[in-house]
């Protein structure tokens, strides 16, 4: 059934299921041009950080980067595992900021030197480090059966590893005092990219395929939530062996975010005429976008979160904050 004829008008004077789809687009062009009609901001007015996983041209880390600087970050350092999208995102951030220092590395976010030495050189540059992004990740449609070993060691390598290695690294610089660059007393901010899909099952193992049949709110793969579950774990338990550093650690747990790595699943559903369903199952009844994630990145990286610790925040219109329902529907 087409989307525009579906649910002309739900119980409660609800909008019909196009009039909502309609709505959901306006605000999330909204949402994604807010900074061009917002001025510069200073929640991050001097702070040295560091964001990986920003190498997407449509991903959270590019989002964050772009934001970051807008508030008036002074240095940022930006790691990505392919180095393509790299210097069109420094020369956007500069053209845009040219007052933000800007320097883009090609690295692997799981790879033991290259987060020390990066964490080493923002030490070196700039004399401290207050904030670490480790927002680096990746996900698969396999179904259970077709995950091999390597492949759930994997997952666990560049969604696990890359936050416990920023962890280690990015609170053992945070615990360099320097006065002479304004940094008299220990502290910063460690944020980890997690999933909603970490928090509770019910977002996958399923392969797209099945999206003709279920209106899914997100897809992650097995191996993918085991990962980001230990994500989770390690910002609860992190913070117990970082005590009165204040250093905080917290994750960001998406929901269903348009990314290049949910773009499968968006396009197939919209190939399909299903582009009204994407994210119906949240009480928002909508998808989101990387600058929403970024918003919430935003607040753990600035002062105002300074008694926020130790948290997995979902950021997901609403999904985890219920058992699975049918909407509409009580018998």
């Amino acid at each position: 059934m087409p989307e525009s004829s579906s649910n002309p008008k739900a119980i409660g004077g609800q909008p019909s299921s196009e009039e909502h789809y309609q709505r959901t687009l306006t605000r999330v062009n909204q949402i994604q041009s807010h900074l061009s009609n917002s001025p510069r901001g200073q929640r991050l007015k001097g702070k040295t950080c560091i964001i990986t996983g920003v190498g997407s041209l449509h991903g959270i880390g590019r989002a964050s980067a772009i934001l970051f600087a807008h508030e008036g970050a002074h240095h940022l350092y930006l790691l990505d595992f392919s180095g393509e999208n790299l210097p069109d995102l420094k020369s956007t951030i500069q053209k845009a900021y040219p007052d933000v220092k800007v320097t883009t590395i090609q690295a692997d976010a799981a790879d033991d030197s290259a987060i020390s030495g990066v964490c080493s050189q923002a030490l070196k540059e700039e004399g401290r480090l207050d904030v670490f992004f480790a927002n680096a990740g990746f996900a698969s449609s396999n179904i259970l059966a077709d995950v091999t070993a390597e492949g759930f060691m994997e997952s666990m390598r560049v969604n696990t590893l890359s936050c416990f290695l920023a962890v280690k690294y990015g609170s053992e610089a945070m615990m360099k005092v320097n006065p002479s660059r304004g940094k008299d007393l220990t502290g910063g901010s460690i944020i980890l990219t997690a999933s909603v899909a970490g928090l509770r099952s019910g977002a996958g193992t399923i392969d797209c395929k099945f999206l003709q049949y279920v209106p899914l709110p997100f897809i992650y793969v097995g191996p993918d939530s085991a990962s980001k579950a230990a994500v989770n774990s390690i910002a609860k338990t992190s913070v117990y062996q970082l005590q009165k550093t204040d250093i905080r650690v917290n994750s960001i747990c998406p929901g269903l975010i348009e990314t290049n790595m949910t773009k499968d699943m968006f396009d197939f559903a919209r190939q399909r005429g299903n582009g009204a369903k994407l994210g119906q199952l949240n009480p928002l009844g909508r998808f989101g976008v990387p600058q929403e994630i970024a918003q919430m990145a935003l607040f753990l990286a600035s002062d105002e979160s300074s008694y926020v610790n130790g948290q997995n925040i979902a950021v997901d219109g609403g999904i985890s904050a219920s058992h699975p329902v049918v909407p509409g529907r009580w018998a």
